[in-house]
């Protein structure tokens, strides 16, 4: 059995994290953690029940950029929403999104993630251990049980799961208390399994490519060529050309390889950079724009805020804080 809540309780006491009295702004039937004040500002909240479940909130940021290393409990199965953050995971590599669904398996390498300096990492996550998938799912339903593992496999940092996204805020908001919230707490990691199967159903019947190991190398010089030229218009026919592929096959071997489509790599590619630029140097937000390839600066200043949580001049405010 993974009693879930100790485990990270104890890693947090290790980084330095001090347990606190309610503050008024999370539920006080969860513990609320707060950020060591040499390293940055905030607090950590979780409210779990042993062996079976935890949810956790993070509303904190750091004064310098942080690289983290964390073992996930084998066995434990994870979903979490990003309303604001500004990182990468580093393997493999992937960019951060705000505003996105992303889900974690535990038992395998450690999770490694760089979180940007002054940036508010604003998130929430249900994680279910084997006692509660395999026993208490599997002894209730087993004439209906499925696999979780490849249903969980299956959530790539999307934000077209709308349905969990206003899930995992409904948790973030709720207030009560007592037994209502003991109830509460534990439908909406019913409600949120439910949801995950159901998202699962989805995504199998969607049109799949098998990938040979020619057409990974294909797709290898379609990456290169797009981190190359991100700031210039990129279009499906030139991808075509370069890949030797016709625009559906391209289309499909390149979710399938990378968990997003060409528009939204391309995107992810020129908001880091923009990001770097905002950081380092003193372009107008205009230039930043023009510099990544959006020829509006208002579109641009929108999508930024959709990826991040704030928008490019706060970011800039944000990370040049001292």
């Amino acid at each position: 059995m993974i009693d879930i809540e100790s485990m990270y309780r104890s890693n947090l006491f290790k980084n330095g994290f001090q347990e606190e009295m309610s503050n008024g702004v999370y539920n006080p039937i969860g513990r609320l953690y707060s950020v060591p004040k040499e390293l940055g500002q905030g607090v950590y909240w979780v409210y779990g029940q042993r062996d079976l479940y935890d949810i956790k909130i993070h509303d904190f940021y750091f004064y310098k950029d942080s690289f983290f290393s964390f073992e996930i409990p084998q066995g434990s199965l994870g979903v979490c929403y990003y309303d604001s953050i500004s990182g990468e995971e580093i393997s493999p590599y992937r960019r951060l999104t705000a505003g996105c669904v992303n889900s974690f398996i535990g038992g395998y390498e450690p999770c490694k993630t760089l979180v940007h300096k002054n940036i508010p990492v604003r998130t929430i996550d249900i994680e279910i251990t084997p006692s509660y998938y395999e026993k208490y799912l599997r002894e209730n339903f087993p004439d209906e049980y499925i696999d979780l593992h490849d249903a969980f496999c299956n959530i790539a940092l999307t934000d077209r799961f709308p349905e969990m996204i206003q899930l995992l805020r409904q948790i973030w908001n709720y207030q009560g208390d007592g037994i209502s919230a003991k109830l509460f707490y534990e439908g909406k990691v019913a409600e949120a399994i439910s949801l995950i199967m159901e998202y699962n159903k989805k995504q199998k019947a969607m049109p799949s490519v098998k990938i040979s190991n020619a057409d990974l190398r294909a797709l290898e010089n379609v990456t290169a060529y797009i981190n190359d030229h991100f700031n210039c218009d990129i279009s499906v026919d030139q991808l075509s050309r370069i890949a030797c592929m016709g625009r559906t096959k391209l289309k499909l071997a390149f979710k399938e390889a990378y968990g997003r489509a060409i528009t939204e790599y391309i995107q992810q590619r020129r908001l880091s950079h923009a990001e770097t630029l905002l950081s380092l140097t003193d372009f107008t937000i205009e230039q930043v724009a023009a510099a990544i390839g959006y020829h509006n600066a208002g579109r641009f200043a929108n999508m930024f805020k959709k990826s991040t949580g704030v928008y490019p001049a706060e970011y800039r405010k944000m990370a040049l804080k001292k």
